[in-house]
């Protein structure tokens, strides 16, 4: 074992070779490797439980729920808005072009076929957003076009309509002006009426919308714990040695680029949608659930990655993705802090 009871594998695997060379097999190095593995295989199959292990799973397992489910609030928010004005498509390009380098160096490191699965899953997610959003844009484009020649042709037939108001007006002096004066208080009143009304109906929608994501979010923490449990119970999760060895098995370096690469790219998907909440002075059209979601995974992500071990080489193998994952926090809480700010006209899944 190494510092903090990490296991060596390089270590151990050195001296059972030594050891078994010793003991009579010299000059089969063939069987030497052979019994190597099966003794290593059966030692490593029985790591035991340690509560940084559990800790460890259940937060990864609650990060991969974060992440299956990520993308479907923002998509059902824009089939209920018909719309997606509200969401950046540079934002989600960038984000797009992570997955893309994710994936690309998930497959050239040669992980396991979760990951790559979860990063295929990932891409395809994008895919039918940026669909979506581009669907809704071309529709609404062809729409505005059609109201502005409408309206064009419209005020061309409107340009009488002052002088039959005035015609109507003729019968008794000051009558004009006396209807004038009755039709603003008229309307002075009902407009007050329908912004009390409008604030009382905003006031409850907004703690409806919060009571339902704070319970969307417990949800998925359920069962991504859930999640790891049932897996633990049932054998298909193990705790995992950390191999901290200076040899064996690295990352290919054209890997680890594509890694820090998707970490520039997550970083800096967020920039423009926080610029355009900014210029519009709002955060219409955006979910707040898909942005609790995206801080719950990147939060869960790291810790996943930190409690399984604070070893130089782990941390520095896994360096790329904490970059990508802890460093989206801070922009996470910007934009948090604009939907406090502007107003959250529309973030819950009614």
């Amino acid at each position: 074992m190494g510092k903090n009871g990490v296991w060596n594998r390089a270590a151990i695997r050195d001296k059972i070779r030594w050891l078994i060379v010793e003991s009579g097999a010299s000059g089969k190095s063939n069987q030497a490797s052979v019994i190597t593995r099966k003794i290593e295989s059966t030692m490593f199959e029985h790591v035991p439980l340690t509560v940084h292990e559990a800790f460890s799973g259940i937060a990864g397992s609650i990060s991969l729920a974060c992440w299956i489910f990520l993308l479907v609030p923002q998509l059902i928010e824009n089939y209920r808005q018909s719309s997606a004005d509200g969401i950046s498509i540079t934002f989600l390009l960038v984000w797009m072009a992570g997955d893309i380098t994710n994936l690309a160096g998930a497959l050239w490191a040669d992980l396991v076929p979760t990951v790559i699965a979860l990063a295929i899953y990932f891409c395809f997610a994008d895919a039918v957003l940026l669909s979506q959003c581009f669907y809704y844009n071309t529709l609404n484009a062809r729409r505005e076009r059609k109201r502005s020649i409408a309206a064009a042709e419209n005020a061309v037939t409107d340009e009488n309509a002052p002088l039959l108001a005035e015609q109507e007006n003729l019968g008794l002096p000051g009558s004009r002006r006396r209807s004038s004066a009755a039709s603003r208080r008229r309307t002075r009143s009902s407009a007050e009426r329908s912004n009390s009304l409008t604030n009382i109906l905003e006031e409850g929608q907004g703690s409806t919308a919060w009571l339902k994501n704070t319970l969307s979010v417990a949800i998925i923490l359920i069962a991504g714990a859930a999640g790891w449990a049932i897996a633990w119970r049932a054998g298909a999760w193990k705790p995992t040695p950390v191999d901290v060895s200076d040899g064996g098995r690295h990352m290919p370096v054209g890997a680890e680029v594509l890694g820090y690469a998707s970490a520039v790219c997550y970083l800096g998907a967020r920039i423009p949608q926080i610029i355009k909440n900014h210029r519009e002075r709002s955060c219409e059209g955006l979910s707040l659930l898909f942005f609790l979601l995206s801080l719950m995974g990147n939060l869960t992500y790291g810790a996943g990655i930190l409690l399984h071990s604070v070893e130089k080489q782990y941390f520095l193998k896994n360096l790329p993705w904490l970059i990508g994952s802890l460093g989206t926090i801070f922009e996470d809480a910007v934009i948090f802090m604009q939907f406090h700010m502007y107003g959250e006209k529309t973030s819950a899944i009614e």
